[in-house]
């Protein structure tokens, strides 16, 4: 598979109550043509990933609805959309929506340790698309068990096409439901729910970084402020 017919198949899904990036619009806040610009951005980011022969996948749960929904990178929102196209070569990487830059508090965590770790890795989702309540758009849900066998094999796709030497499952979620992945796998701290630090410090020990600073803790976004987990067994 390649890094386009990967893209194609990603952008083929149609599921209720879940937004796909790479093949939906949204009618508030998306560019005309926001679907095929985040359709470049993956197949540029999965390019450069394979060209820098990178040995790491980051995974967490879900996309965010203020994140890779919005960019089609996934965990990285439009504030540090610049920064993954530094860290993947120099890439384009274009916005896909209209009106002012939205933040994500996650992306923004995972960012400031990429920063430090200087060095490419491969970003995903246990789920690649968007889950959301049946009538919120723009709220986040736990994808469900059959959403994630319906969409396991795009994930043993990538696995495939990029050959990863280890994985960071990013949360208890995404670690669980990466069991069946014959492949090394670390389990950090999700930067969300009082994590920040924990997975801050878990990234640093990973990667052998000597963290000389103590940046404060970032604010919980409304939509995240909860401590409740998954089941998706």
């Amino acid at each position: 598979m390649t890094p386009k017919s990967f893209v194609s198949a990603l952008a083929a899904a149609n599921l209720p109550s879940v937004f796909n990036p790479w093949r939906d619009r949204c009618s508030i806040h998306d560019r005309r043509d926001a679907a095929a610009r985040r359709r470049a951005n993956l197949e540029g980011v999965i390019a450069a990933a394979l060209d820098a022969r990178v040995e790491t996948i980051w995974i967490a749960r879900d996309l965010g609805y203020r994140g890779g929904r919005r960019t089609g990178v996934p965990l990285t929102d439009e504030v540090h959309l610049t920064h993954a196209a530094a860290l993947m070569g120099g890439i384009p990487l274009e916005r896909a929506t209209e009106g002012p830059v939205i933040a994500e508090r996650t992306a923004a965590i995972v960012w400031q340790v990429l920063s430090r770790i200087g060095q490419p890795v491969m970003l995903w989702n246990v789920f690649p698309f968007h889950p959301h309540e049946p009538d919120d758009p723009m709220s986040n849900r736990c994808h469900t068990r059959a959403e994630r066998e319906a969409t396991w094999p795009l994930l043993q796709a990538l696995v495939s096409m990029l050959q990863p030497k280890h994985i960071v499952a990013i949360g208890r979620d995404a670690h669980l439901a990466l069991d069946g992945l014959d492949i090394p796998t670390t389990a950090i701290r999700h930067p969300s729910y009082g994590g920040q630090r924990e997975f801050i410090d878990g990234m640093f020990d990973l990667y052998g970084i000597a963290d000389t600073s103590r940046a404060p803790e970032l604010p919980l976004e409304p939509r995240y402020a909860t401590t409740a987990t998954c089941a998706l067994a």
